[in-house]
């Protein structure tokens, strides 16, 4: 029996290009081909769309929570299942589940599970994202100083071995408390490698990106900013046409001048790309919760400790592609690629993600007219509909 099947009815944003009066044939999990609708064969099952607009899923690779789950919370595939439940609604079809700064036994027992989940195959979880704790304590932002530590042989090896069993392992590490030699190591054995909660020179964070690191984590927030004559670690990923780097559109991290300027200013091909930073929130309407024993409150679209330091997200992707896209001016296009194309490229799985192209994963969004999330399938099922 056939599993092909077609979407009709739709614009079709492929990652590139919009296609119009056309039709996103999917078989067996992956996306086969955009034809013009009038061609389908009158056999083929038609999955029919009362206008919208059909594009690439959303890939979020910082994602703390959801569903009333933080993954420090209690690491496991179950927690996983839920985090990435619970963005499904909000467009985002495969996701990093990220451990905050934590102690050994919770980051040994986040690689355990993003482990499991790997070979249970839960749908949306693309590997794991480990924020620290090997970070810098003057630039903390809300992760407890108590449990920033010197990365040890022992952290080093254990996300060694761990990529060799997680699709995707990026960790979050300050480059002048982890020495090139560790970098060099991680990035060798797979493991991506992002400079963030760093108060880097310039100069330290391009030798980091010389050993191998690729990325920066939130740009702006918790780093060294760009000075006249201290360019910082903004300074090195806006020069750096290797360096990309994720960034929280809410309002609240990163002013719209600012945000406007860096995507002016970026040298590629590396890119800025979106990221949620979200908490366990999303999907939810709880208004409070605990982070390594510390309050943190939801109140007017912030998340916040006791001090008023910002502590994550209380975003979801699809408000962050339509502030962007509302907010800044990007295109739509330009919008969508910063929440799909441009992370799947950044954690270097735009081979298989990121487009609606013939072999690639059918993880699939549609969008209404107001640019809220219709329905959502993954690896070609579907996962979500309003």
């Amino acid at each position: 029996m056939s599993t092909a099947y077609a979407l009709t009815g739709a614009e079709i944003f492929d990652g590139e290009s919009w296609h119009a009066d056309s039709a996103l044939v999917v078989d067996g999990g992956l996306a086969k081909d955009i034809v013009a609708a009038s061609t389908l064969p009158g056999d083929l099952r038609k999955v029919e769309l009362k206008g919208g607009k059909l594009v690439p899923g959303f890939i979020d690779i910082q994602v703390n929570g959801g569903g009333g789950v933080l993954l420090n919370d209690g690491p496991s595939v179950d927690a996983i299942r839920t985090i990435c439940d619970a963005h499904f609604a909000f467009g985002t079809t495969a996701l990093l589940p990220t451990l905050i700064t934590d102690t050994p036994e919770i980051t040994a027992a986040a690689l355990a599970a993003g482990k499991a989940a790997a070979q249970e195959k839960v749908a949306g979880f693309l590997g794991l994202h480990i924020e620290g704790p090997h970070l810098s304590v003057s630039h903390k932002g809300t992760h407890d100083p108590k449990l920033i530590r010197p990365m040890d042989d022992a952290d080093l090896v254990a996300l060694i071995e761990a990529v060799q069993e997680i699709p995707v392992l990026l960790t979050t590490v300050a480059p002048e408390t982890v020495p090139v030699d560790k970098i060099r190591a991680m990035a060798d054995a797979g493991v991506i490698v992002s400079l963030g909660h760093s108060g880097a020179s310039y100069e330290v964070a391009m030798a980091a990106k010389d050993a191998g690191a690729t990325m920066v984590t939130h740009l702006f927030n918790a780093m060294s900013q760009l000075g006249h004559r201290s360019p910082g670690v903004v300074g090195a990923v806006l020069q750096s046409g290797e360096l990309s780097a994720g960034l929280i559109a809410d309002g609240f991290h990163v002013d719209k001048a600012s945000m406007s300027i860096a995507l002016r200013a970026k040298q590629g091909p590396s890119k800025i790309f979106l990221v949620t930073d979200a908490m366990s929130t999303i999907g939810t309407d709880i208004t409070s919760f605990t982070l390594n024993g510390r309050k943190i409150t939801r109140a007017g679209g912030r998340l916040t400790l006791e001090d008023g330091t910002l502590a994550g997200a209380d975003l979801d992707m699809i408000s962050a592609v339509r502030f962007v896209h509302r907010e800044l001016g990007l295109s739509l296009d330009e919008a969508l690629r910063m929440a799909s194309l441009y992370p799947a490229e950044s954690i270097r799985i735009d081979h298989r993600y990121g487009r609606l192209a013939p072999g690639f994963v059918a993880n699939i969004v549609h969008l209404d007219d107001n640019l809220d999330v219709n329905h959502v399938w993954i690896d070609g099922d579907s996962h979500y509909a309003r």
